[in-house]
């Protein structure tokens, strides 16, 4: 688990000396918070005991990682965990590196080129994990707390802990099959543990970026402003290190290859209002993994993409009664390189309601301060009649954004936000109920919250 992190007290490191050192000294950093760059400032590696007043140590590496010397935690392993030992590049509370063109916008065109390299050691005793953290803000923040998604990547576990939030589903990326877990703690926390333990990686940051996007929880607009790896212990910790650490924008290895082209779709329970797609699965061998399908739909001679999903099957909701369709599938991969598109599926939905009956959308407030707020649960509840998708539409007050949404999608236009189900919640029993949520910001002041929610 991770939370808020606090800032590195450089002072601390300056009245110990530790500056004063040779500028290639491999420190021991004991202090609550120090930090030492490596490299001539290509990487910064942290102590970073943040949830804990017990003694860590770690014994900084020059050549790109640290060992932990000395641990003395003991946290319950119910909560969070003691430090987050690591090392990074990017900025992380205004302590940024140097030469990682970080903040960089996901969409980008230089983001797909982004990868991250670690070789790790585990001890046999302890309660911990070894993760990357991946942090994006909606702004090129280079200071305090990011508010847009905080993507785990867990190599490793030993011990009875487990991610934020509840786990929502498994990817297969990067060559390995990952459980997907999610919650919010005031952003998106979005963790990928591995179901066969691993003590090396070697990706493209947008393996994973694009899956929490494709499942609602991450915005293409928002901005990478560090790489960092390391490990969270909650007990004991002594022994873990970082070998080796990397993180580059692409160059000779980088992936060319796009995947192979999806297999020709085929639509299923079709109603007035939506349509269910499968298709044959796409490989990629170029190296950075599949991650994820995009969905094409088109009414005349132009496609346009209307979706994306991790599997190879999408739910279309929101569609007009009596209407011609046609789609195509592309493979994407985590290099962001694009399949050839698939052969083109027509899909005419059905005359006259087919939604399944009324429903209705009630919203909580989960929390709020004075520039922004979320909103969970919003939960949907069915009437009387089976459906197979739903809508929920509310104003969005002057001056409100929304920054991000889970389990859902959404548009905005002329201040109404229109959400819908995604391809795995749309399906509702008789008075069956789904929820989701959402983070917006606001006018500095201004206590306002969405209200008039409708449902359909």
């Amino acid at each position: 688990m991770r939370h808020a992190h606090i800032h590195l007290i450089i002072g601390v490191l300056l009245a110990t000396g530790l500056f004063a050192a040779p500028a290639q000294a491999a420190p021991v950093l004991c202090e609550k918070y120090g930090s030492t760059s490596i490299q001539s400032g290509r990487y910064v590696v942290m102590n970073n005991v943040w949830g804990a007043d017990t003694a860590q140590c770690i014994d900084v590496n020059q050549s790109g990682g640290f060992t932990i010397t000395q641990s003395a935690h003991n946290k319950a392993t119910n909560g969070s965990p003691a430090a987050y030992p690591s090392i990074y590049a990017g900025c992380h509370y205004a302590t940024c590196s140097t030469g990682s063109n970080l903040p960089m916008q996901a969409s980008s065109s230089s983001f797909g080129g982004l990868r991250s390299s670690v070789s790790m050691t585990y001890p046999g005793s302890g309660t911990w994990n070894a993760a990357y953290d991946l942090w994006f803000d909606p702004t090129p923040r280079t200071d305090g707390q990011n508010t847009g998604a905080e993507i785990m990547i867990w190599l490793n576990r030993q011990g009875s802990i487990q991610p934020v939030g509840s786990q929502v589903g498994t990817a297969n990326l990067g060559g390995a099959t990952w459980q997907v877990w999610f919650g919010n703690i005031g952003w998106n926390v979005i963790s990928y543990v591995r179901t066969s333990p691993t003590s090396s990686l070697d990706f493209a940051i947008n393996t994973f970026y694009a899956d929490a996007i494709s499942r609602g929880y991450a915005q293409r607009s928002w901005y990478l402003t560090s790489v960092q790896a390391g490990f969270e212990p909650w007990i004991g910790g002594a022994g873990l290190a970082v070998n080796s650490f990397s993180f580059a924008s692409g160059g000779g290895g980088t992936d060319t290859t796009p995947p192979s082209t999806p297999g020709t779709p085929t639509a299923s329970g079709t109603t007035s209002t939506g349509t269910t797609l499968r298709w044959g699965a796409s490989t990629d061998s170029g190296g950075s993994g599949l991650a994820g399908y995009d969905i094409l739909r088109a009414t005349g001679d132009a496609f346009a993409r209307v979706g994306s999903s991790t599997t190879t099957s999408f739910t279309d909701t929101g569609l007009s009664p009596a209407t011609t369709y046609r789609y195509q599938i592309q493979a994407r991969d985590g290099a962001g390189n694009l399949s050839q598109s698939s052969a083109p599926v027509t899909v005419t939905t059905l005359t006259g309601g087919g939604s399944g009956g009324a429903c209705t959308a009630t919203a909580t407030t989960q929390t709020s301060w004075n520039n922004g707020y979320v909103i969970q649960p919003v939960t949907v509840t069915n009437g009387s009649a089976g459906r197979t998708s739903w809508t929920v539409t509310f104003p969005l007050p002057s001056g409100h954004t929304i920054t991000g949404i889970w389990n859902a999608s959404y548009t905005v236009s002329g201040g109404t936000v229109t959400v819908r189900n995604l391809a795995h919640n749309g399906d509702l029993g008789p008075n069956a109920s789904v929820s989701f949520g959402y983070q917006a910001s606001r006018p500095n002041g201004n206590t306002q919250v969405p209200t008039g929610y409708t449902c359909a």
